[in-house]
């Protein structure tokens, strides 16, 4: 039997309404756009003014700041217009909600105006947290649109590959990898990366072209060098890597870089199954497991293990256990040059 609940323990409110992701995104009288991801949130607003307006271009857009509200300013925005036009009421920083805002959205989702689409921000924390509870648990007919931190590698290359399936543009499963290992730190930035290579670019985006851009990124670089390397391809990658440091490249980064790939590669050894059930497994997208195993032919597993043995190594030492961090960089490309074999 179920152990008994202590007294005073708080009960997790109940969810009763629908939960989507920020590509997700639709109309509804109350939509919670929850989360610290402000790009996806800012993402997810934009697109649904869009569908709004593509429904009926009569609409009228409104802008309330939650921290600085005035008693009965949403009732007033929501109220029918003489000629019945829908309305969208776009509310900013719930998290720092007013006493009033919070009363008066309340009291909105009692009789909210279904010919009003009213959009809450909230990007965390407690402040509002009865206004949230309320409309989670179904009052007012919302939903909610969850925009939580992109955390996992492969959950920023699907962002990415999203941006150009939308925007109608191809791009390479090389290009990919290289343009989110360049921005991988700030989601804005890689947005802004996927932005300009859609609206510079031709109908195709590859290697090449993403190299033009954003060459001097340091991840790009370092990728680059473990690509060759892994590939079996020394004298390529000895050059990259050297032309890499030439241009500024930090040799933690290029570490990195191989330590990423290498242990992708040994994840994947000897694992059977198609590439999306492998993908799932390990936290990867499909593409990524395709490539890992391409990459794998012809090493094995003691192969492997020496490869990871040298990154350790050479991670201690360009971190500050060695006075040469380029002659660690350079034993480490002919090590996975060589495919782990002496």
């Amino acid at each position: 039997m179920a152990a008994p609940a202590r007294s005073g323990a708080r009960t997790p409110a109940k969810i009763a309404i629908p939960q989507l992701a920020w590509s997700e995104v639709r109309g509804a009288p109350i939509v919670l756009v929850s989360g610290t991801e402000t790009v996806l949130a800012e993402r997810a607003i934009r697109d649904l003014r869009e569908q709004l307006k593509a429904a009926d271009p009569s609409l009228e857009v409104s802008d309330l700041d939650a921290g600085d509200y005035a008693p009965g300013e949403l009732v007033t925005l929501a109220s029918p217009s003489l000629f019945g036009e829908p309305r969208l009421i776009r509310v900013s920083g719930v998290e720092k909600a007013s006493d009033a805002f919070i009363a008066d959205a309340l009291d909105y989702l009692s009789m909210p105006d279904y010919d009003t689409v009213v959009v809450l921000r909230h990007a965390g924390g407690v402040r509002g947290k009865k206004l949230l509870d309320e409309i989670r648990a179904g009052r007012g007919g919302g939903v909610e649109v969850v925009c939580a931190e992109l955390k996992r590698d492969s959950d920023k290359y699907d962002f990415a590959r999203d941006e150009f399936r939308r925007a109608g543009k191809r791009i390479t499963n090389g290009a990919l990898r290289a343009v989110v290992s360049a921005f991988a730190d700030d989601l804005a930035e890689l947005a802004s990366a996927c932005s300009q290579l859609i609206s510079d670019t031709g109908a195709q985006v590859d290697e090449k072209v993403v190299d033009r851009y954003y060459g001097g990124r340091v991840e790009v670089n370092a990728f680059a060098v473990a690509d060759a390397a892994i590939a079996g391809r020394y004298g390529d990658a000895l050059v990259t890597l050297r032309h890499a440091l030439a241009s500024g490249a930090d040799p933690v980064p290029m570490v990195a870089a191989f330590a990423s790939k290498v242990r992708t590669m040994a994840k994947l050894k000897g694992s059977r199954g198609g590439d999306g059930q492998l993908a799932s497994q390990f936290g990867l997208s499909p593409w990524q497991v395709k490539r890992a195993r391409e990459e794998l032919q012809g090493w094995d597993e003691r192969g492997l293990v020496v490869a990871l043995q040298a990154l350790a190594t050479a991670d201690a030492e360009v971190k500050g256990g060695s006075r040469d961090a380029v002659f660690a960089l350079e034993r480490l490309v002919r090590i996975v040059s060589a495919k782990g074999r002496s």
